[in-house]
C-alpha cells in the first residue's frame, strides 16, 4: 500500500474487497493438521478493525482467552501492514519472533507473499504458519472446536437457544448475514473509501436501505430483544462490530452521514446498547464492551484516509441504557 489512503479505491472509484486467502480449519477430526489444543493458537487483530473485532468478540464471549493467545497491533496502517508500537495497551513487538510489522508474519507464512496483510489472523505455533484470515471462518471455529477444552457450560450443546449459531435458525442467520455483509459491514467500507461521488452514492443508499430493513426487522414478532429472539446469535455478533462504529466513526469519518443510529433508529439503537452493556454471563460478563476501543475505532479510520484531525464526537461515544438519542 502507498499513500493517499493506500489506494483504498480502484481505478474506477469504488472500494473492492479482495477474497481471503488462508482457509484452513481447526478441526477436531481426525488426522486434521490443525487440532485443537490449548496454548497452540494465537489470534493476531487490531481494535480498530471491525472484521477483527468480531473474532476477538467471539472468543471473549466463548471463554478462550486463556486457551488462544490474542496479539494487539497499533491502529495505523503502514506500508508494511499493521505495526507494533505499544501505543494504547498494544503489543511493543510480535512476542513470538520479535517482528515490528504484520507483513513480516505473512512472509514467515509464505516467503514472497505479495497480498494484503490483513487481521484477524488465526496462527498456529506448532506448525508456524498461517491457519486463517478470514473472520467469518475463524468466528464459526471458535463456536465449538474448542468446546472439549473449555468448563462444561460454556460449550454450545449448553448455551441457551442451541448456540451462537443454532441449526434451525441456520438458514435464516446466513441469508441476513449476505445482504448484511455487502450493503451493511462493507457497504460503510464501499462508501468510505470512494473516490468519487459517483462511486459513494451508489453505495450511501442501499448502507441506509438496509439499516430501516433492519430497524423494521427488529419490529417483528419474535426478533426481539436480539435479532433472532431471545438468544444472541451469529447475526448480532457480525452487525454489532459495524454498527457500534457506525455514529464515531462511519457518520463522521466515512460519510455515512444520512442518519446516525442514536436519533433515528430507535430499535437499533436499544438492540446495540443491550448488547454493549450487558454484563451477564450471556456475554460471558461483558465481552462486547470489553472488546471495544472507540480510541482505536477513531484513529484508526483518521489515518486510514490521511485525515489530520480525529472527530471528536459524538459525545459520549455510546448512550447508557434507557436514555434516547
Amino acid at each position: 500500500m502507498t499513500d493517499k489512503s493506500h489506494k483504498l479505491a480502484s481505478a474506477d472509484g469504488h472500494f473492492h474487497r479482495p477474497a481471503s486467502k488462508f482457509r484452513s480449519s481447526i478441526s477436531s477430526s481426525p488426522n486434521s493438521p490443525f487440532p485443537p489444543a490449548a496454548n497452540r493458537y494465537v489470534l493476531y487483530i487490531n481494535y480498530g478493525c471491525p472484521w477483527a473485532h468480531r473474532a476477538n468478540l467471539v472468543l471473549q464471549v466463548k471463554g478462550l482467552d486463556g486457551i488462544i493467545e490474542v496479539v494487539a497491533m497499533d491502529y495505523e496502517m503502514t506500508p508494511q501492514g499493521w505495526s507494533y508500537t505499544g501505543r494504547l495497551g498494544t503489543a511493543k513487538e510480535d512476542p513470538l519472533y520479535g517482528f515490528k510489522y504484520h507483513k513480516q508474519l505473512y512472509e514467515k507464512a509464505e516467503p514472497g507473499y505479495t497480498g494484503r496483510y490483513t487481521v484477524p489472523v488465526l496462527w498456529d505455533r506448532e506448525r508456524e504458519t498461517l491457519v486463517n484470515n478470514e473472520s467469518s471462518e475463524i468466528i464459526r471455529m471458535f463456536y465449538s472446536e474448542f468446546d472439549a477444552l473449555l468448563p462444561v457450560e460454556m460449550r454450545e450443546v449448553n448455551r441457551s437457544g442451541g448456540g451462537l449459531y443454532p441449526k434451525r435458525l441456520r438458514g435464516e442467520i446466513d441469508s441476513m448475514n449476505e445482504w448484511v455483509y455487502d450493503t451493511v459491514n462493507n457497504g460503510v467500507y464501499k462508501t468510505g473509501f470512494a473516490a468519487t461521488q459517483e462511486a459513494y452514492e451508489e453505495h450511501l443508499h442501499p448502507l441506509f436501505a438496509s439499516l430501516d430493513r433492519l430497524e423494521a426487522h427488529l419490529a417483528e414478532p419474535g426478533h426481539q430483544p436480539y435479532l433472532f429472539g431471545e438468544n444472541i446469535t451469529e447475526a448480532d455478533i457480525r452487525l454489532f462490530t459495524t454498527l457500534i462504529r457506525f455514529d464515531v466513526a462511519y457518520v463522521t469519518i466515512f460519510k455515512c452521514n444520512l442518519r446516525m443510529i442514536r436519533h433515528d433508529y430507535p430499535r437499533l439503537h436499544a438492540w446495540l446498547r443491550r448488547l454493549y452493556w450487558d454484563e451477564s454471563p450471556r456475554t460471558n460478563g461483558g465481552a462486547f464492551r470489553k472488546t471495544t476501543y472507540f480510541d482505536h475505532i477513531k484513529k484508526g479510520y483518521t489515518k486510514a484516509l490521511k485525515m489530520e484531525i480525529t472527530p471528536a464526537g459524538p459525545n459520549p461515544d455510546i448512550l447508557p441504557l434507557g436514555i434516547k438519542g
